[in-house]
Formats: structure tokens, C-alpha cells, sequence
């Protein structure tokens, strides 16, 4: 079971988990990571966003104290998966594997994990490997993958421009 302080509750949570956080797509789920500070502004999460536009200071409910926030899972997992026992065998399916991973991601981390129509049918296995692929993915260093096409850059003397 996952711990009550390591679940997203809030819609804002979600929101922002998605659409600030990086994503990672799998066959049977896609994972949503957001880190605990934007990394543009360096602000805690809800300043200035307009997802998460509430009379507080942040989406985050475990703010107020001086210890940093543990990270938080959320699960999405819509009818297109299954009838309601599926979906809520995949709940608990997430919800088991997320319980041993949470405490190795970032505190302050929102996680949103959305299954896939392909979920309802698939085994325990296959859930735990989509899962730590996407995780293994969103917690490699960003920017891994050079911008070029693989070719050396062209020096000077070789011919360039539009008449030649």
C-alpha cells in the first residue's frame, strides 16, 4: 500500500504534474515527472502557474513545515482500460509497485502514472517493467543526446553557401 503522505489527491497536483513535468510513454502506461522546483524559476511549485492558482502559496500540501516534502504518486486509469474491477486491479498493480520505487525519486517530486488501455489485460511483470523503464528514463540527466545530425561540423575550407 502506498503511505498516505506519498499520494497526489489535489487536481492541481495532477495538473501540474503533467503539464510542467516530463513524460515518458510506454506500451501499457505513460509516466508524468515533475520535480520539486521549477527549474526555470527556481520557485516552488504554484508560484506564478496558472494551473495552480489557489489562495496558497503552493500546490503542495506538505509546504508549511521545514523538512522537505516527500514525493507523491497519483494514478490515472480511465474506463477505455476496463470494466471496474480492471481498472481497479490495475490501481492496486500501480499502487504496489509505485510503494517500493517512491522513496528512490526526488522529495517534492510529483508523479502521475496514466495505464493505458493495453493494461487492463497485461501481467504484473509487464506493468513492473513499463514502470521502470519510464522511471529509469525521467530520472536519467537531461540533454543526453547531442543536437547534431552525427556529422563532423564542416570546416572552413570545405565549399559552402548558395552559388556553389
Amino acid at each position: 500500500m502506498l503511505p498516505s503522505e506519498h499520494r497526489l489527491r489535489r487536481r492541481q497536483d495532477f495538473a501540474t504534474a503533467v503539464r510542467r513535468g516530463r513524460r515518458a510513454g510506454r506500451p501499457l502506461l505513460v509516466v508524468h515527472l515533475s520535480e520539486s522546483r521549477d527549474v526555470t524559476t527556481g520557485a516552488p511549485y504554484g508560484e506564478g502557474d496558472p494551473v495552480a492558482t489557489t489562495d496558497l502559496s503552493s500546490t503542495d500540501p506538505h509546504s508549511a513545515g521545514e523538512r522537505p516534502s516527500p514525493a507523491r504518486a497519483g494514478f490515472v486509469v480511465s474506463k477505455a482500460v476496463g470494466p471496474a474491477v480492471v481498472r481497479n486491479r490495475v490501481k492496486r498493480r500501480l499502487r504496489h509497485l509505485m510503494a517500493a520505487r517512491i522513496t528512490g525519486l526526488p522529495a517534492g517530486s510529483l508523479i502521475v502514472v496514466r495505464a493505458l488501455p493495453p493494461a487492463g489485460t497485461a501481467e504484473f511483470a509487464d506493468l513492473e517493467r513499463d514502470l521502470d523503464s519510464a522511471l529509469r528514463k525521467l530520472s536519467a540527466p537531461r540533454g543526453g543526446r547531442p543536437r547534431g545530425t552525427g556529422t563532423a561540423p564542416p570546416d572552413a575550407s570545405s565549399p559552402m553557401g548558395a552559388g556553389q
